[in-house]
């Protein structure tokens, strides 16, 4: 599942504006005209229902080996990569904050559900890799919770509001089109959405000072080439992090095809496993 770092954690407002922009500076983003980008964002976006499944689907196959994201609610473990427990469709984290917003988000809407005895032992452990007041008893309850649609419904409104919407927006800010947003939204689940250099913020500066975006006048595919070089230098910084097939033999695949809208069929490998969506 993502492994986010622990100091990954980014006030999300100017991320979530709305319409074209233009980038000033590599994490400032002004609600401008994009000119040069309009033809680009007429196409779908990945917020697209489809295309949002397909994005799930891809991030999926990465992180759980499997297409069938749904299926992953229910899961936990610790990885052993500092952070924690690591659960549920997006990889939230007991350790990086995400966790412990989600269980509260839960509980603000259905108070006295099964997690919510867990808030305090969230709230202390965040920022660590301690499991104290969690345990097993926290991973059967979590599997509990799972099967709650409540809970499911708590667990896409936090991956949409940290990490899926505001891939999306700065993506579309960017000038870039489904691909190129997705491109940003699986960096973002797993480094986060951060400024750090070891974060999303920090390897989209680095890959601005390679190559402008499309809203700057750029190539779409020079500057995605660019994000992904900047990405796996990142990836290789960290053990589990070290295997950048994710970019190599998917995302790297789609941009060599010039499938900018990520349209199926889609074919590709992670970790040396084969996928496949056709329609």
């Amino acid at each position: 599942m993502p492994r986010k770092h622990p100091a990954a954690r980014i006030a999300l407002a100017a991320l979530l504006l709305a319409g074209p922009a233009t980038v000033a500076a590599a994490g400032t983003v002004h609600a401008v005209p994009a000119p040069a980008a309009a033809v680009r964002l007429a196409a779908v976006g990945l917020d697209d229902p489809h295309k949002k499944d397909i994005a799930m689907q891809l991030v999926s196959s990465a992180e759980n080996s499997s297409l069938d994201w749904k299926a992953q609610y229910k899961y936990i473990e610790d990885i052993k990569d500092g952070r924690g427990y690591t659960a549920g469709i997006i990889g939230f984290c007991s350790g990086t904050g995400d966790m412990l917003e989600l269980v509260e988000h839960y509980t603000d809407l259905k108070p006295g559900n099964v997690l919510a005895k867990y808030l305090p032992a969230l709230r202390k452990v965040n920022g660590t890799e301690s499991h104290a007041g969690l345990g097993s008893a926290f991973e059967r309850d979590w599997a509990t919770a799972a099967k709650d649609t409540v809970f499911q419904q708590a667990q896409n409104d936090e991956r949409d509001r940290v990490y899926f919407n505001p891939s999306v927006s700065q993506g579309k800010a960017d000038g870039l089109r489904a691909l190129g947003q997705f491109v940003y939204y699986d960096a973002i689940v797993m480094h986060g959405p951060g400024t750090s250099s070891d974060s999303f913020g920090g390897i989209r500066k680095a890959a601005m000072k390679k190559a402008r975006t499309p809203a700057q006048g750029g190539d779409e595919t020079t500057y995605l080439k660019a994000f992904l070089e900047a990405r796996k230098v990142v990836m290789k910084q960290e053990e589990a992090h070290a295997d950048t097939s994710r970019v190599d033999t998917a995302q790297t695949v789609f941009l060599n095809a010039k499938n900018f809208d990520l349209n199926p069929p889609l074919k590709w490998k992670v970790y040396g496993d084969s996928y496949a969506i056709n329609s």
